[in-house]
């Protein structure tokens, strides 16, 4: 039985995390396809510069519903269903890890999204509230000095399971503990780009006139 609570929380959470909010909105009040616009990522951060920053605001607050919402409605899901506190820990573990993996690789655009940083934080906020907003703190200082959105993004989510791990928390199956720190190594892995660029010196700094036109950080 556990086997098919895990399989439904994995599929539920895959499927709500492959929703292109990004996508969607700028096709819909802008008629335009946001994969053509900047760096082509449907991330929040892309949306922003290149549709608007209603809509990048919005993408983003999206984002991190679908992340939030996808461990939160199999906490509860699980919880009315009466499961063994593990097998619950459990599939909220594979939700949090299958949203952001449908965020990154939609169904729906061919398995090509944004790069989890929204969605990871809705992850975050749901499976470790005081740790996320350390995090959110972490990333603010970082951008505030750099200007840079990927560095914030790296710092924040490499120093997050480390946060969850380390301040007051309830016990965790190893289950949930790996999936901190799997979530965190895949949205660094999709920086990849904006790590060559840091080291470089070419990545794209926050209020510049023009953008770096390919894999510029996303959200």
């Amino acid at each position: 039985m556990p086997f098919i609570f895990y399989l439904v929380a994995a599929v539920g959470a895959y499927l709500l995390g492959s929703i292109p909010f990004g996508y969607l909105l700028v096709l819909i009040f802008r008629k335009e396809d946001i994969r053509q616009k900047g760096s082509g990522n449907i991330g929040a951060t892309n949306v922003m510069r290149s549709g608007g920053k209603g809509l990048g605001a919005v993408t983003f607050i999206l984002d991190v519903l679908k992340g939030y919402g996808a461990v939160w409605l199999c906490s509860a899901w699980a919880t009315h269903a009466g499961l063994a506190p593990e097998v619950r820990s459990n599939a909220v573990a594979t939700a949090a890890l299958c949203v952001v993996l449908g965020h990154i690789f939609t169904i729906w655009l061919g398995f090509k999204g944004g790069k989890g940083v929204a969605t990871a934080f809705g992850v975050f906020l749901a499976l470790a509230l005081w740790p996320a907003l350390v995090g959110v703190g972490i990333f603010v200082l970082i951008f505030a000095l750099s200007r840079y959105v990927s560095l914030g993004s790296i710092v924040s989510a490499a120093a997050f399971p480390f946060l969850a791990l380390f301040m007051p928390h309830a016990q965790r199956t190893p289950l949930e503990t790996a999936v901190l720190f799997v979530i965190p190594i895949i949205v660094i892995l999709k920086h990849h780009q904006n790590i060559g660029r840091l080291v470089s010196g070419t990545e794209y700094r926050f209020g510049k006139a023009e953008a770096i036109k390919t894999g510029t950080t996303e959200a």
